[in-house]
Formats: structure tokens, C-alpha cells, sequence
């Protein structure tokens, strides 16, 4: 018994360290999935913003390659990643944005403010469509293809390196695939 208790932090070492080094040799061990890849998108709340409209589900399949972005007045990498979502509507691509978490007015003073770059928005107050994406903070986004299908989930701010080498190539990948 007692060469058993002995040895046992040293098995319990060995199990952590082989558990870690798994863990690194991941071939992303930043990617963090949508349970939905490949999967029709789940549904978005129908409550809209006054003066914008919400989205319906057929708005999340149609023909051609989607964004739904989750964001939040509150939240300052949404704020950084909007010069990138009105370049990315000035390209025609078609954004839903889902405003989670926040107060009608401070979503509408943003948009006043920078612009409004979203086809349609869904106020998500108490975030129940957040969940129901599986979105863990804002700002997520993600890219449907023309079947209203999750083809790639991108958790953080669309700016910089991240942008061009992780998530542009994504959605330049759907693109050519309408």
C-alpha cells in the first residue's frame, strides 16, 4: 500500500504531461470547432433592432455564401473588426449581424455612430441565440454556404494576420465553391 501511495504522484505527473503534450501536437490547438460544420445553421432570433430589419431563416440559405456575425456595442474587438465587416458588405457579401447581450440603445448609438454594415440584425438580449450557435463571446463569426450550412466558425475580431491568414482563406474557399 504505501510503495503504492508513493508512486502515485508520479503517475499522476506522467498522465498530465502525456495528456499536455497530446494536447500540443494538435494540428490547431486554437481551432475550436462548431459542433454545426457542415450542418444547417441553427435558427436566429426574430426580434430586430427599430429601424433594421431581422433576419428570417430563409436569409441564412440563400444560394450564396453568408456571414453571421455575433457582436455587442459593449464589447471592444467588435469594435476593432468593423472596418473589416463594411469592407466585407462593400464586397457584396451578405452579413447578418446577431447583437447579443446589449441594450437596444447602445446597439442602435454604435450602429449610428460607425455604420451599419448587416443585411439584417437579430437583438439577442439575453443571448438565447448565442447558445443555441454554441458562440462563447462576441464577436464570432460564421460562414454559411448557399445551403444555409456552417462551413467554418472563427472565434475573435476579423483584423490583422488573424484575418488574412486564418479567415480569409476560408471564405475566399466558399466563395469558389458557389
Amino acid at each position: 500500500m504505501n510503495k503504492f501511495l508513493m508512486a502515485l504522484p508520479v503517475l499522476i505527473a506522467l498522465g498530465l504531461g502525456s495528456l499536455f503534450w497530446i494536447g500540443m501536437k494538435r494540428d490547431n490547438p486554437n481551432d475550436l470547432p462548431s459542433v454545426f460544420l457542415g450542418k444547417a445553421a441553427p435558427p436566429i432570433e426574430q426580434e430586430a433592432l427599430p429601424g433594421i430589419p431581422a433576419p428570417v431563416q430563409a436569409d441564412l440559405a440563400q444560394g450564396r455564401v453568408v456571414l453571421v456575425n455575433f457582436w455587442a456595442s459593449w464589447c471592444p474587438p467588435c469594435r476593432a473588426e468593423h472596418p473589416t465587416l463594411t469592407a466585407l458588405a462593400a464586397e457584396g457579401i451578405p452579413l447578418i449581424g446577431v447583437n447579443m447581450m446589449d441594450r437596444e440603445a447602445d446597439a442602435l448609438a454604435f450602429l449610428a455612430d460607425d455604420g451599419n454594415p448587416f443585411a439584417s440584425i437579430s437583438f439577442d438580449p439575453k443571448g438565447r441565440t448565442r447558445l443555441e450557435w454554441g458562440v462563447t463571446a462576441p464577436p464570432e463569426t460564421f460562414i454559411l454556404n448557399g445551403k444555409g450550412e456552417v462551413v467554418y466558425r472563427f472565434i475573435g475580431p476579423l483584423v490583422g494576420d488573424d484575418y488574412l491568414q486564418r479567415f480569409r482563406p476560408e471564405l475566399d474557399k466558399a466563395l469558389a465553391a458557389e
